[in-house]
């Protein structure tokens, strides 16, 4: 680790003019001892980000050094029609406006994965609304598809939203659907449909579907059946930071347990077409503080990610600094989930060039990884020279 890095933790804990809970804290850090809600609490309410910065970058210097991770992935949203009414939600559309969205067949997304054939993208990421057809054997058939055509490819599919769904309609127990959904090709399950676990938020916002309980419940299944899950959190909206804390304890509990989360991707609350409009969206310094106190209070997940295309690349290229150790990957423009909320990336896609470049740009050693975060590629030492590596990873031939 940087010298720099231990330096600027001393500097906290010796400074006099830090109030005494700050300094208890960050001796915590230093000692790799656990906080607790109520100093998380207080970490959100008194601390100031360059405070909470330092601590943060000195977890994730500790365990990562510079590496940053990213993956060549590309998103499948077979349908944005649903049965639910999330009031945060700009992306889906109730079925009786169903003319306004999309509802792929089994061939449509088969067709989507087609595309990528022969390219060195690793993982599908397959996540959309609720309908009655995209059922049990739906996604069975549609999982057992992809292995026999690519069976490389990273199957990384529905929340616990979705399977809650599927499982209830198709009368089979969650012990009995996901050991099925496993054996048909799954191979890890996304963060999404987490929101706010605290009850009372959680039924203002997105009411009658899945709820806490049942969402870490099937997590804990798959985690029991060898498989890993990402874990997210929706912030910025009418939550507190009580409802913040107690989220990320319920992750750090079960993560205790199981240990099969691997990494925390804090989501922003964005504003634009949707039903809680009227609410301003938190600053970027917000956004920098909340992954700062995530990576500081979930001392038991290996890696907390910045999604790019919800924040955008400047703020990403900044949560570098600030416990963030992981970019996601390279989307390839196939996701609207929040361009449609009024994001900064209206078109979600960067080239690996790009993403390495942003990584280096702010003095930080880019990763390829698969999935799971074996490394594919280290590009720190990379010359990419005159030609572009593209999405697929193929050179672009630059106009002469």
């Amino acid at each position: 680790m940087d010298k720099k890095i231990h330096r600027n933790l001393n500097v906290l804990l010796q400074d006099d003019t830090l109030d005494a809970n700050l300094r208890k804290i960050a001796q915590k850090v230093a000692d790799a001892k656990r906080i607790t809600p109520e100093e998380g609490i207080y970490l959100y309410e008194h601390a100031s980000l360059g405070y909470v910065g330092v601590l943060a970058n000195y977890i994730r210097e500790k365990r990562h050094g510079d590496k940053t991770y990213f993956n060549r992935n590309f998103h499948v949203e077979p349908t944005n029609v649903c049965i639910y009414t999330c009031n945060f939600c700009s992306y889906s559309r109730l079925i009786k406006k169903r003319s306004e969205g999309w509802e792929y067949t089994h061939d449509d997304i088969m067709n989507i994965i087609k595309k990528y054939d022969g390219k060195p993208v690793t993982e599908v990421h397959i996540v959309g609304g609720v309908l009655p057809q995209y059922d049990f054997k739906f996604y069975i058939d549609l999982y057992k598809a992809i292995k026999a055509h690519r069976p490389d490819l990273h199957v990384k599919a529905l929340t616990p939203v979705e399977y809650h769904y599927i499982f209830k309609k198709g009368k089979v127990s969650y012990e009995e659907g996901m050991k099925a959904m496993v054996e048909a090709g799954l191979d890890s399950m996304p963060g999404g449909g987490a929101e706010i676990f605290d009850e009372e938020i959680r039924n203002q916002i997105a009411k009658d579907k899945c709820n806490a309980e049942q969402w870490l419940r099937l997590h804990e299944i798959l985690h029991d059946l060898g498989k890993r899950s990402n874990a997210t959190m929706l912030y910025g909206h009418i939550e507190s930071y009580a409802n913040r804390v107690d989220h990320m304890e319920r992750l750090r509990q079960l993560q205790d347990k199981t240990g099969g989360f691997q990494t925390f991707i804090p989501l922003k609350f964005r504003n634009q077409n949707n039903d809680m409009s009227q609410l301003e969206e938190v600053s970027a310094v917000e956004d920098l503080k909340n992954y700062a106190i995530s990576r500081i209070y979930l001392d038991n997940f290996d890696h907390i990610k910045a999604y790019w295309p919800m924040i955008g690349r400047t703020t990403a290229q900044l949560s570098l600094a600030y416990g963030v150790n992981d970019m996601d990957g390279t989307i390839d423009d196939t996701t609207k989930i929040y361009s449609m909320a009024g994001s900064e990336e209206q078109s979600p896609s960067l080239s690996t060039r790009q993403l390495v470049e942003m990584v280096k740009a702010v003095n930080r050693h880019p990763i390829e990884r698969d999935t799971v975060y074996n490394v594919i590629e280290d590009y720190q030492e990379y010359d990419f020279g005159k030609e572009e590596v593209g999405f697929i990873g193929l050179p672009v031939i630059q106009p002469t």
